[in-house]
């Protein structure tokens, strides 16, 4: 036996590069980040179209969430972290998602080829992901803050008022159609990639993805289109009274804590008659 031989074969087998698993662990941190942002996206919208069905069952969704029936009262403190936990994940995921983006004009020019040649139905719905990921990267980081630091402002004349005479509307409007189409996009690549609901046929199952997911987004879309349109409306009869805090009409007495101070509502209407101790907008036409 040559000894001179086998020490040369087995020379750098310890310094070997092995392959790395951090783009094995990246991919599924971004599946599962972005399957926790898309079912949250679902039951958000459920919670806001609640005004849908009435302005006190929107108080109770909103005061539900501050706490006010585990504790007695309102906790805003609580959506705060709520929202910031989802700002986290919002930024983790974008992180996670843009290294697949083309990194250079050429990686993209080439892209724009392939996707006009192969005509794959699935790759434009990643294109189209890939502009909407974009746009919510501002869009709901915005919506997110606002959140963040006025987590007592949610109500159904609170955020009409937000809505129609604080002029964010056009934003939602535009973000609406970005998040319902990114959202289910992504949820039905979700399928696709890890096998979910496929059958024994993938390409039947895929198809049947295919038309669950644009029959969930069409139906999201015109679920957030008429909760949009609701709280306008709202907003638009209450302009002359912006600022004011919603107090449901079953209650006659009601003591909520709010940010420099609190008050006691007169339960003799639906808003108390008292200006807002911080008001997030001056209502138009209020100046005399």
């Amino acid at each position: 036996m040559d000894t001179r031989v086998d020490l040369a074969a087995g020379v750098g087998l310890a310094d070997r590069t092995r392959a790395s698993r951090w783009p094995a662990r990246m991919d599924f941190a971004q599946s599962a980040t972005g399957l926790v942002l898309g079912l949250f996206m679902w039951g958000h919208m459920f919670f806001v179209a609640s005004i849908l069905v009435g302005k006190d069952f929107m108080w109770t969704i909103a005061k539900f969430f501050e706490g006010y029936f585990f504790f007695g009262r309102s906790y805003p403190g609580i959506v705060s972290a709520i929202v910031a936990g989802v700002l986290l994940l919002v930024v983790l995921h974008a992180f996670l998602a843009m290294r697949k983006f083309p990194a250079s004009y050429r990686q993209w020019r080439t892209f724009a080829a392939h996707r006009a040649m192969l005509g794959h139905g699935d790759t434009t719905l990643w294109w189209i992901q890939v502009i909407t990921g974009f746009m919510l990267f501002f869009l709901a980081s915005v919506h997110l803050y606002q959140m963040l630091m006025h987590p007592g402002l949610i109500g159904p004349y609170e955020s009409a008022d937000r809505v129609w005479t604080g002029r964010w509307w056009p934003l939602y409007l535009v973000m609406l159609f970005a998040v319902e189409l990114h959202g289910g996009i992504g949820l039905y690549r979700l399928a696709v990639k890890w096998g979910w609901l496929q059958g024994d046929d993938p390409a039947q199952g895929r198809r049947r993805l295919q038309r669950a997911k644009w029959a969930l987004t069409v139906f999201f879309l015109v679920l957030g289109l008429a909760t949009l349109a609701a709280y306008m409306k709202i907003g638009y009869e209450h302009r002359d009274r912006a600022g004011e805090i919603y107090v449901p009409s079953s209650r006659t007495s009601l003591h909520l804590p709010l940010q420099g101070g609190g008050w006691e509502g007169d339960g003799a209407g639906s808003a108390r008659t008292h200006p807002h101790p911080n008001p997030p907008f001056e209502a138009e036409g209020a100046k005399t």
